[in-house]
């Protein structure tokens, strides 16, 4: 009986808790809740591992509200291990090089060259 009442009352608190949080904090829970439970069942059939997009999926939601309570298929720290990587991806492919990729230096070497040893060559004519 007073595990029963426990239960209700910790049902009662969460439901409270929710309704003072905002609609896209519960929407958020809400599917970082299904993904997990969507995992668990495709583990049950064949171990696997969590896909690049389930995870992406899942560390994406979790920017909507604590997380660290609804976290039930996987550990804190494999959940923080996740976002890290996210993020060294995202930064790694911010700060990639744009545009053109610079000549080898031998061929530049060797434009220099003939530019200086025939010089009533033009850019177009060395250029071909």
């Amino acid at each position: 009986m007073t595990r029963s009442l426990t239960v209700v009352l910790a049902i009662v608190g969460d439901l409270i808790a929710v309704l003072f949080r905002s609609r896209a904090a519960v929407i958020a829970e809400n599917l970082f809740l299904r993904r997990q439970l969507a995992l668990y069942l495709e583990r049950k059939t064949r171990r696997r591992r969590p896909s690049p997009a389930t995870k992406f999926a899942l560390v994406g939601l979790s920017r909507f509200f604590p997380w660290a309570s609804a976290l039930a298929i996987v550990k804190r720290d494999t959940f923080v291990r996740w976002h890290r990587a996210g993020f060294r991806l995202f930064w790694r492919w911010k700060s990639r090089h744009v545009g053109r990729p610079p000549l080898p230096k031998s061929l530049r070497a060797l434009i220099v060259t003939m530019a200086r040893e025939i010089p009533s060559w033009g850019e177009g004519r060395i250029a071909d």
